[in-house]
């Protein structure tokens, strides 16, 4: 273990003295944290003027998933809106598709966007490529329906946090090879993308109670890559092991300094650029694992959210290509 780790931002610090922090995960522990209850989206919808419908989507080996959409209540149908699609996180075995919606709900009221969120199946249910195929036929769905939800197929974002962003970047590589659907950009919020564990930045979370070590990722890739340990693995599943970053749509990725994913996401956004895309990347000095969502009114978490909205701003102003 190397024990020299970025500080903690001061603030960051203090709010983290008061959560319970974990240093592994086990399927014992796991199945206790899928009883907390989940995020109570009416409370976040109270406040807003929001249309909701839940939609069922059927997915590759026959089963279906639900899925969320949340659209302005005065959506003018004639001129289309964007789409946020959102995959939640939980390091792929817990979560559901309201976990941290906050975060996208947010680009609801700046733009006027319509928000989409999957129910992936989680690990260890769900192993391999399922989760990723789950989040693909869901954007497929979207895509498919773009004139009933009101919004511009042209301008349909993928995001996700953590284990969202993971699968984000999965569905992202997905649609580029399959050709469809278009993607417009990419929002990876400390996305946990290599199952392999061995940065720098992993090596300095173990051992340690955190909010997400090296020893809890662990477990989660242990869980979605089920018998596939040790074999090849697919990018669409683990991003970072993809061999070809080019022709992707432009990226958005930000991390904490004193988190396990820091090294493989500022390594993501360095293989973009070496493949000639274009990938904004922000490491935030002293975040720790999912800080924003997690602590949305330190000063630090309200810059990481304010600087992800600016750049979404510009994705949707920007010309439509052709």
């Amino acid at each position: 273990m190397t024990a020299a780790r970025p500080a903690l931002d001061p603030e960051l610090r203090e709010l983290l003295g008061g959560m319970p922090l974990m240093t592994r995960l086990d399927p014992e522990l796991l199945g206790h944290l899928r009883k907390l209850p989940s995020t109570p989206v009416e409370s976040l919808l109270a406040h807003r003027r929001v249309d909701r419908r839940e939609v069922s989507v059927p997915v590759l080996d026959g089963a279906a998933i639900a899925m969320s959409v949340f659209s302005p209540a005065n959506l003018d149908r004639t001129a289309a809106a964007p789409c946020v699609y959102w995959m939640h996180g939980g390091g792929m075995v817990m979560g559901d598709r309201f976990s941290q919606i906050d975060i996208p709900l947010e680009w609801l009221d700046e733009f006027g966007a319509v928000v989409v969120s999957v129910e992936y199946r989680l690990a260890p249910e769900a192993t391999g490529t399922a989760l990723v195929d789950d989040c693909h036929r869901g954007l497929l769905w979207i895509a498919a329906h773009s004139e009933e939800l009101g919004i511009d197929p042209a301008r349909i974002i993928v995001a996700g946090a953590s284990a969202g962003g993971g699968l984000a970047a999965g569905v992202t590589l997905m649609a580029r090879d399959l050709g469809a659907p278009a993607i417009a950009a990419q929002m990876l919020i400390c996305p946990m993308l290599d199952h392999r564990n061995t940065s720098v930045s992993s090596r300095q979370y173990s051992g340690v109670p955190g909010v997400w070590t090296r020893e809890m990722n662990e477990f989660g890739w242990g869980a979605v890559l089920g018998d596939l340990a040790g074999a090849e693995v697919s990018g669409y599943v683990s991003p970072a092991v993809a061999e070809d970053l080019s022709g992707l749509p432009a990226a958005y990725i930000d991390t904490g300094s004193a988190e396990v994913f820091r090294d493989e996401d500022t390594d993501y956004a360095s293989r973009i650029w070496a493949a000639g895309g274009q990938a904004e990347l922000h490491v935030w000095a002293g975040g720790f694992h999912g800080f924003d969502a997690l602590h949305p009114q330190a000063g630090i978490s309200a810059t990481a959210r304010r600087t992800r909205t600016d750049w979404l701003g510009r994705i949707l102003r920007a010309p439509t290509p052709g």
